[in-house]
């Protein structure tokens, strides 16, 4: 196992968490987009607020020679934790080979920068941009099957092949997004090759309790992003049902501690888990102006110190 770095602060109640960011707190959710600040502003800042831990974010954002990568980020003091893909498992066997084609390269770069995990995001089934509708919002019984074992196929290849643990990521506006999709995924899995990626933010978007769940399947919980939904704003989301990427640019994943659900209690169970854990802070902001996300990031920082973190 990849050897962590101490805790900034000695006294810290959270030992076993593991703070970071990415590129999603900086308002990159595309490789290449004129809205996003360019990738090395991005290190410069991620490292400026205090972070010691990064994800690779949409790849091809950045540098994906390992090498180049590898140098950019040591000399800021910087380390991957993991890379993030995304599949549309659920439509079976058909879909395999385009699947692997997109995982294998970011998960050999997620490697070679000497990240232990993979977070697998599910495909939307409506555009985050546009909102349009692209299938159902629910599963039937062969889908069901086909996002189970196909996910299983995935973290064994990906074990295997490349000595990465998958995460799997509930996310607004797939199918793995509610309390009960979600319990209905992690029954359905095998726990030695399927972990969860628990969003707090994206739980609390879908009506879902964080701690409830790590309480519940405590040791499926092999990841966690950091994230915080404004309540007023989530409540217009939901009843004039807007898309996700609409309800991002209206500001519903909002500044700690301002938001839901309260992060001590959060990290506190994570803790009592009694495992080693990443913990990304991810404040969803696309798009936003690019001398918006340090200030957030500095104050987030300071936050989660204040909570032992």
């Amino acid at each position: 196992m990849t050897s962590l770095s101490p805790q900034s602060s000695p006294q810290s109640s959270l030992s076993r968490i593991r703070i970071g960011s990415a590129p999603d707190s900086w308002g990159v959710w595309f490789p290449d987009d004129p809205q996003q600040v360019p990738w090395q502003r991005f290190l410069d800042e991620v490292a400026e607020s205090g972070y010691e831990w990064i994800e690779l974010g949409p790849y091809g954002y950045l540098p994906s020679e390992p090498a180049v990568l590898a140098d950019e980020t040591a000399r800021r003091n910087l380390r991957v934790s993991a890379g993030t893909v995304f599949t549309g498992l659920h439509r079976g066997p058909d879909v395999w080979d385009a699947t692997w084609a997109h995982v294998s390269d970011i998960a050999a770069l997620t490697q070679a920068m000497g990240a232990e995990h993979l977070v697998v995001i599910p495909s939307f089934w409506r555009d985050d941009k546009t909102g349009e509708v692209l299938e159902p919002d629910t599963l039937t019984a062969e889908q069901w099957r086909h996002l189970t074992t196909q996910t299983e196929r995935l973290g064994h290849e990906v074990r295997e092949r490349y000595g990465l643990k998958i995460v799997v990521h509930p996310h607004a506006d797939t199918h793995i997004d509610s309390e009960e999709n979600v319990a209905r995924f992690l029954d359905g899995t095998d726990s030695s090759l399927v972990s969860l990626c628990l969003d707090t933010g994206h739980y609390a978007y879908c009506g879902g309790d964080s701690v409830k769940l790590i309480e519940t399947y405590g040791e499926r919980i092999g990841y966690l992003h950091l994230k915080q939904v404004d309540p007023e704003i989530l409540a217009d989301v939901r009843a004039n049902e807007v898309p996700f990427g609409p309800a991002v640019a209206r500001g519903v994943m909002c500044e700690p501690p301002s938001g839901v659900p309260a992060l001590e209690p959060v990290l506190a169970a994570a803790q009592k888990l009694d495992v080693e854990l990443f913990a990304i802070v991810e404040q969803d902001m696309y798009p936003c102006e690019p001398d918006k996300p340090l200030p957030i990031a500095q104050r987030t920082r300071a936050f989660l110190r204040s909570c032992g973190a």
